[in-house]
């Protein structure tokens, strides 16, 4: 009877909480402020509670899940109108590298260290100071770069090199399922996309991974591949 009581709230609190995590926003939890944060393990340590203990009420739970994520909604709507609030709340970017300079003090007043700095430049490709003409270490925790002109990648533009516009490539099948939206907003239909899978080969939609339109009219087909 327990494990049936267990798994009974274990599926209740995840939708709540799946629920509540929608409503708070779509970012990803390395784009989550300080605040969210904070609500977002409170909250999971709230859904944990009626799962390891079966005698109190589902509802102590559900009534501070409730509480909290609308707590995260109203904080984030006054974040929005005023700049003093957010500021207090998230804090503001930081320059902490100017012109290849690193900024000591200012690391030393983050509680940032030369370590993390150096690891998270390299996961944003650089490995030499120098070549940084400003890095911002953002209210998220993640690190901006901004590349010095002489070490950036050419573009098109530097080279005065006119280009095509590119667009959005619209996705027309994914994992076999067919996007008819999609479909009809490019103005065409099953009888095309059957024909052209069929130029590929392949008679069988599900045996079609993803199949994309470009803004060129160029169709992106990819078969699945066999299980192993």
């Amino acid at each position: 009877m327990h494990h049936w009581i267990i798994s009974y709230r274990s599926v209740v609190l995840y939708f709540i909480v799946l629920i509540a995590m929608r409503l708070m926003g779509k970012q990803q939890m390395v784009q989550l402020q300080p605040y969210e944060f904070v609500i977002t393990i409170m909250i999971a340590e709230l859904a944990v509670l009626p799962m390891e203990n079966i005698d109190a009420p589902i509802t102590h739970s559900l009534y501070p899940i409730a509480i909290l994520a609308g707590l995260e909604i109203i904080i984030s709507l006054i974040s929005l109108k005023y700049e003093k609030f957010r500021t207090l709340i998230s804090g503001r970017p930081t320059i902490v590298i100017e012109h290849g300079h690193i900024k000591e003090n200012t690391l030393r007043k983050l509680r940032y260290n030369l370590d993390e700095l150096m690891g998270q430049l390299r996961n944003a490709g650089f490995h030499n100071i120098n070549d940084v003409e400003f890095a911002v270490l953002e209210t998220s925790g993640q690190l901006s770069v901004f590349p010095r002109s002489q070490v950036r990648p050419a573009t098109p533009q530097d080279l005065n090199i006119p280009t095509p516009y590119e667009g959005l490539t619209i996705p027309l099948v994914l994992d076999g399922q067919i996007k008819f939206e999609n479909l009809e907003l490019c103005g065409l239909n099953y009888s095309w996309l059957a024909e052209s899978i069929k130029k590929e080969g392949l008679t069988d939609i599900n045996d079609v991974f993803y199949a994309g339109l470009s803004t060129q009219g160029v169709l992106k087909i990819q078969r699945k591949e066999p299980s192993e």
